[in-house]
C-alpha cells in the first residue's frame, strides 16, 4: 500500500540541519505516525511522503516555507524583565507562553541582559532546511474515527 490522503504512515527519521547535526531523531524510540493528508507533519515532508511504502528509506531536504516558516524579525521583541513576575531565574532557550496578536503563543528567551529580556516568537527551527532521512515502517488505511478526528489512534497516535 502507497501512502495518500487517508492513510496511517509510520516512520523513523533523523532530522538534521545545514552542518549536519542532529536536531531530533526516532532512535530508540517507536516510529512517528501521523494521518496523511491532515497537516500532521510540516507540508514538504508530508509531500515527499506520498506515494512511498512500508521498507522505503529516502532523503529529504525541506525548505524553510515548506517546513516551520521563515524567521520574521516582528516576532522578536525585548521586554522588561518585570513581564515575568514570579519566575526567579531567567536563561536563554527557557520557553513561556504569550498572548499575541493571533492569540495564545510560545515564545523562546534568547537573551537576557540586566532588565531586559530578548523573546523570540518564531518557532525555533524557522528559517531553517530541514534534512531528513527517513525510513517507513507501515503504512496502513486509516479508521474512520482517525480521519473524522484528523489524528492517529492508538499505538504511536493520540489516545483519548
Amino acid at each position: 500500500m502507497q501512502i495518500a490522503d487517508r492513510c496511517v504512515a509510520a516512520f523513523h527519521y533523523t532530522l538534521t540541519n545545514d552542518q549536519g547535526e542532529i536536531i531530533d531523531s526516532s532512535a530508540g524510540r517507536e516510529p512517528l505516525t501521523y494521518l496523511h493528508g491532515s497537516g500532521n507533519i510540516v507540508p514538504g515532508l508530508e509531500r515527499e511522503m506520498s506515494g512511498k511504502r512500508a521498507g522505503d528509506t529516502f532523503n529529504v531536504v525541506v525548505a524553510p516555507e515548506e517546513g516551520y516558516g521563515v524567521h520574521h524579525d516582528g516576532l522578536v521583541q525585548s521586554v522588561p524583565r518585570a513581564a515575568f513576575q514570579g519566575v526567579d531565574t531567567i536563561e536563554p532557550g527557557m520557553q513561556f507562553h504569550a498572548n499575541g496578536p493571533q492569540g495564545p503563543m510560545t515564545v523562546t528567551v534568547t537573551a537576557v541582559d540586566g532588565e531586559t529580556v530578548t523573546v523570540d516568537g518564531n518557532h525555533p527551527l524557522a528559517g531553517q532546511a530541514l534534512h531528513f532521512a527517513i525510513e517507513v515502517t507501515e503504512v496502513r488505511e486509516a479508521t474512520a474515527e482517525e480521519v473524522m478526528h484528523g489524528h492517529v489512534h492508538g499505538p504511536g497516535g493520540h489516545h483519548h
